[in-house]
């Protein structure tokens, strides 16, 4: 089998699935919907980072050869998860795998604005030597905000509490605090009540332009704003006339709501002028532990799909860890409707097939069986594939 890997993906993945038999082509570019149709003839395995449009197009033209999707990296939008569901193409990322890399980046602004490191350091490398505590501050007993609960915010939360900082949080999601974090019932509870507000929440249409001028207003005089998340969530222009007028008194950002596809194409922004922001190149998870990390974990969830059927942690499929292998094993994804598993069953049985192992899992209109058969017909394979419901069969 063969994979394409976008986007300079670490050398750990390539590593891994060359490791296990598969030939791996890899890019250091984000490509287009048109030359990723074209890079997609023969592959069965793509990854991605965030660049890579997976759209319906692409899908449309290339889902019925592909196997499966890797987004090596947390988001996933950059995919659609239902056109590769409706393809039988199965999509995995990597929640976990950068989280202390994005959360160190965040402590590390909230201190260097805190401390106005960039205004010291500008200072300093045009020969001026101001040595003063004004405007200065530890972060040790403010008050941190954290919008949006998830793996990063709530590491966050343990990490600044840890140094010192007292917490507060908002989700739309019931979630359980951790350490002594304190719950927010609104965003305007949390906006009114902290001084150093860190967004963290994910790239679903409901969060695109969540943090305009309304919300900067409602955030208490000087107080500092950050967000590594999603580049849609915040009004830019709203962010920068805050910070014109000193009502935010600092701001650090990682991510924007237009980016350049490559280091060719120049970043544009009304930030660029001002000399209290933070601004880095989509980086917060970009350590080389995290990259390390991330090239293993999607890969291996790859060949786990490939070899064993394994839908564990997809994004877009039921979920099912299955047991080893006893038999030659089917991956049946179908539409949840009743009567599937009793029609296979049927089919298997009349086919005069034993079933060793079978599992069932569902999720919204899809359903994900794996069944184990230790004597198999080649009639019988070809005929699952024409089960009513079927969305795609595979025989590992």
């Amino acid at each position: 089998m063969k994979a394409l890997l976008l986007e300079n993906i670490h050398d750990e993945a390539v590593r891994t699935l060359r490791s296990e038999g598969y030939e791996v082509e890899r890019l250091s570019k984000a490509l287009g919907e048109d030359a990723l149709i074209e890079a997609l003839d023969g592959v069965d395995l793509l990854g991605i980072r965030s660049r890579t449009g997976v759209t319906k197009r692409v899908i449309e033209a290339r889902g019925s050869s592909l196997t499966a999707v890797g987004a090596f990296c947390i988001g996933t939008n950059q995919m659609d998860l239902d056109a590769l569901a409706e393809a039988g193409v199965a999509a995995f990322n990597a929640p976990y795998s950068n989280t202390r890399s994005v959360v160190e980046l965040v402590i590390a602004e909230i201190i260097a604005l805190a401390r106005r490191l960039g205004d010291r350091n500008t200072q300093m490398h045009h020969g001026s030597w101001r040595k003063t505590a004004v405007g200065s501050h530890e972060i040790r007993g403010r008050k941190l905000g954290i919008v949006g609960y998830g793996n990063i915010g709530s590491q966050l939360s343990v990490v600044a509490e840890a140094l010192g900082m007292q917490v507060w949080f908002y989700d739309v999601a019931d979630k359980l605090p951790m350490g002594n974090a304190h719950k927010c019932e609104s965003l305007e509870e949390l906006l009114q009540t902290v001084e150093t507000v860190s967004i963290h929440v994910d790239g679903r249409p409901d969060n695109v332009g969540m943090f305009g001028a309304a919300e900067f207003e409602m955030m208490r005089p000087r107080s500092l704003f950050l967000n590594l998340s999603r580049g849609r969530i915040v009004d830019i222009d709203a962010l920068a006339e805050n910070l014109r007028t000193g009502h935010i008194a600092g701001a650090a950002l990682d991510v924007f709501p237009s980016e350049p596809r490559s280091g060719d194409e120049p970043f544009v922004s009304p930030l660029t002028t001002l000399d209290n922001v933070i601004l880095t190149p989509h980086v917060g998870g970009s350590t080389q532990e995290a990259q390390v990390d991330i090239g293993r974990y999607v890969a291996n969830k790859l060949i786990d799909y490939t070899e064993n059927a394994s839908t564990s942690m997809s994004v877009n499929l039921p979920d099912i860890s299955p047991a080893p292998r006893s038999g030659t094993r089917i991956g049946h994804l179908h539409h949840n409707i009743p009567g599937v598993m009793a029609h296979l069953n049927r089919l298997v049985a009349d086919y005069g097939g034993n079933v060793t192992y079978q599992a069932l899992a569902t999720r919204d209109e899809l359903g994900y069986a794996v069944v184990d058969i230790d004597e198999t017909d080649r009639d019988l394979l070809s005929q699952v594939a024409h089960l009513e419901g079927t969305i795609r069969a595979r025989v590992l």
